[in-house]
């Protein structure tokens, strides 16, 4: 019997976006779409194909993002995290209900020069958006 681990993610590897299918390929299953709790800033990071955002934990001003929480089979966990390129990194995020969970974070050195989108609720906000294209203080608030 497999053991699981919770992992939520906030860009390209949500349900039906173009890193989606690293989850799928290791055996991961769509658990839960919520959000994180309000101590949050979400950014458009520079520099990767496809686009990703960044999430990090602030101490003031932070918002809820949304997420997914997708459950992965404990032994292939390891795969997913050495996969990952930096800044992004796996760390331990809270969801908007006080549980924790692993999840993708960004080490805040990459948002010197990323778009900060936090104001449009998440990834799937930014890529809705008429604000796609606009120049950083167009979406900074």
């Amino acid at each position: 019997m497999s053991e699981w681990i919770e992992v939520a993610v906030c860009g390209a590897h949500m349900d039906g976006l173009p890193l989606n299918h690293q989850l799928l390929g290791l055996g991961g299953q769509l658990v839960l779409r919520t959000s994180t709790a309000a101590r949050y800033r979400l950014y458009k990071l520079s520099g990767f194909e496809p686009p990703r955002p960044g999430l990090v934990r602030v101490h003031g001003q932070g918002r809820e993002i949304e997420v997914e929480v997708w459950r992965l089979p404990l032994e292939r966990y390891g795969k997913l995290v050495t996969a990952v390129p930096a800044p992004l990194c796996i760390g331990t995020l809270e969801l908007q209900d006080g549980r924790m969970v692993q999840g993708f974070l960004c080490e805040a050195y990459a948002t010197d020069d990323a778009i900060d989108i936090s104001v449009l609720g998440g990834w799937r906000g930014y890529l809705a958006s008429s604000h796609v294209d606009a120049p950083k203080s167009d979406i900074n608030s």
